[in-house]
């Protein structure tokens, strides 16, 4: 029995040892098979509109889901701004802009073909004022009695230069210069609104409708501005072209059109 008993517990310690390294020499493998993902993951940038934030967001959340091997990494802000840093050589992907002249001088430049981009979807310019405004401020016009209001530095932003020539066209430019205090993109324009810093602001529809702290008092209309379109398009000498175009692709499916409009933005198709 005793013999028995050793060569039985000498067979267990075997299979221990054995089942040991075998569980070891898995885990190594899981191990080797997770970096190797990771290192074929692609990082995809994307320089896009202040005024696309929350919506591409979403979108990013959809399409990593589908894609899981891509990493999409967004930089947002001031469509001049950001195409100044494709021109200059940042390493972008694809661009995705709230003005058509920003966009247009990136294909003049060649380093965005015209058939890799498209016009993909519109917006509006208003009139905001803060939630708990007591000040009679109810159209453009009555702008002349705010203190200060705030649009985007109309060079660089193109919400500035939408509310700029609304301004111009409807001949209240000239009494409000003075009072205008300029913003870096959309957003800190809605900041200030929010905040109270300024009397008003002239923002984005799909901006405006994301906060609960401004109130919309006014909508310019479509003969006071330039078209508001948001053209996007995949940079020329992206690292990532084959990711790029499936990204630019997915903007333009059902699903993520409709999360676009869920924020406010009208399609051009």
């Amino acid at each position: 029995m005793r013999k028995l008993y050793l060569l039985f517990f000498s067979i267990m310690m075997i299979l221990l040892v054995a089942s040991g390294c075998s569980t070891n020499e898995q885990t190594k493998k899981n191990k080797e098979q997770e970096q190797e993902a990771s290192d074929k993951k692609v990082e995809l940038i994307i320089s896009a509109a202040a005024s696309l934030q929350n919506p591409l967001n979403d979108i990013k959340t959809n399409f990593e889901k589908e894609y899981p091997y891509i990493k999409v990494v967004y930089n947002f802000g001031a469509s001049g701004t950001l195409k100044q840093q494709i021109s200059q050589g940042a390493p972008v992907d694809l661009f995705f802009s709230a003005a058509e002249d920003k966009y247009d001088q990136l294909v003049q430049e060649g380093l965005i073909e015209k058939e890799k981009g498209t016009d993909l979807v519109s917006n509006e310019i208003l009139l905001v004022v803060p939630k708990d405004s007591n000040k009679e401020i109810k159209a453009f016009e009555d702008l002349t009695k705010a203190t200060m209001i705030s649009i985007g530095t109309p060079e660089s932003v193109p919400a500035g230069q939408y509310a700029k020539e609304t301004l111009e066209n409807l001949n209240v430019w000239k009494a409000v210069e003075e009072k205008v205090v300029f913003a870096k993109d959309v957003r800190q324009v809605l900041t200030y609104v929010e905040t109270g810093n300024v009397d008003a602001g002239i923002i984005y529809k799909t901006d405006a409708l994301i906060s609960h702290k401004v109130k919309i008092v006014a909508t310019a209309k479509e003969n006071t501005h330039s078209p508001i379109i948001y053209p996007v398009g995949v940079i020329k000498n992206s690292t990532h072209l084959e990711e790029a175009q499936l990204f630019y692709n997915y903007l333009q499916n059902r699903k993520s059109m409709g999360i676009l409009r869920t924020y406010g933005f009208k399609g051009l198709n």
